[in-house]
């Protein structure tokens, strides 16, 4: 079972995320926080696979709480429940780690991927946010810029770097290339640093700007 902590201060959106969660037999919601500082609270008290905060909450806002979170409990993957209002936020989320970005009003289907594909270890970025994440991130960059940064890595690097664009964990990408895991991982670590990205998303950013996704 996927043990999920689900934070969010309207209890509608919560009831509302919660019942689409519920559809998953593979996914359990184990705590329910109205507030940023309840949900570090219970991230340390259950320390759940994944992390669901809304953005703006009371007391401590979501990225904040998503920060304290990954500090005392690194193993929770945090995603960020956000809305098409609040992108100038998705940048600070980026920043202390956060692995999923899912909109509210998304599909169903979305929220239940990015829940799975980040307990695996994985990243997902809703669809509906990747060229917006683009655009604030790499509007001051020319597409043949991406292009050229892809250009440096092997070949498998970039077979790698294209399904961690498509949200897959380690484990998936070895089985999809017929791989170790630990050699997934070093491809990984390779890409990271040859892109000069601190992170999965940041990097996936760059496979979908280099359109190794088209």
């Amino acid at each position: 079972m996927i043990r999920i902590l689900l934070a969010d201060d309207e209890m509608l959106i919560r009831a509302g995320v919660r019942a689409i969660l519920d559809t998953d037999p593979e996914l359990t919601v184990i705590a329910e926080a109205e507030d940023g500082r309840e949900a570090v609270d219970l991230a340390l008290a259950h320390r759940p696979d994944v992390a669901l905060l809304d953005i703006r909450m009371p007391r401590l806002d979501g990225l904040s709480a998503g920060a304290e979170i990954l500090r005392a409990v690194p193993s929770t993957g945090v995603a960020v429940l956000t809305t098409f209002g609040e992108d100038e936020y998705l940048s600070r989320a980026l920043s202390f780690g956060a692995r999923g970005f899912l909109l509210k009003s998304g599909n169903p289907r979305e929220l239940l991927a990015g829940v799975h594909a980040i307990a695996a270890g994985g990243a997902f970025l809703s669809p509906a946010l990747t060229v917006r994440m683009i655009d604030r991130l790499h509007g001051l960059h020319p597409v043949s810029e991406a292009r050229a940064r892809v250009e440096e890595l092997t070949g498998r690097e970039r077979e790698v770097l294209a399904l961690v664009g498509a949200g897959l964990s380690n484990a998936q990408i070895a089985r999809r290339l017929h791989l170790v895991e630990g050699t997934v991982k070093g491809h990984v670590s390779a890409i990271l640093t040859r892109l000069g990205v601190g992170n999965r998303v940041q990097a996936a950013i760059v496979a979908h700007e280099a359109g190794l996704l088209d």
